[in-house]
């Protein structure tokens, strides 16, 4: 499992710079970030300990759909929802979809943070 690199930058940076690489006037290098936060405790709130644990349940057992994981982790299938969707926005986490089941997947457990 691949490593996913974070970086924290002020709103209008990240602005700045996704319109760079837009207009093609910027070009990220290998092992830039991927994913960004606007602080530390945005980032936080989303990869709290938690949610970390979470992604590390998932990977070890690879639950066959949300009933499964929420049995493994005991939690709500509702809230477990929530808090994948989320996961799933910042792609931490996928959700296939096979027959009527949601199937979740880690994409990482471990994080390298770029805070300037």
């Amino acid at each position: 499992m691949k490593k996913i690199v974070i970086g924290i930058l002020p709103q209008e940076k990240i602005r700045e710079r996704m319109l760079a690489i837009a207009k093609g006037e910027y070009k990220p290098g290998r092992g830039e970030p991927k994913v960004w936060f606007t602080s530390m405790k945005s980032m936080a709130e989303v990869l709290s300990d938690k949610n970390r644990a979470l992604l590390h349940v998932i990977a070890k057992t690879k639950p066959e759909s949300l009933q499964d994981l929420a049995k493994a982790t005991d939690r709500q299938p509702s809230n477990l929802s929530r808090t994948l969707k989320t996961l799933e926005i910042y792609g931490f986490v996928e959700l296939k979809k096979k027959d009527k089941k949601i199937i979740p997947v880690a994409k990482a457990t471990e994080f390298e943070i770029h805070a300037a």
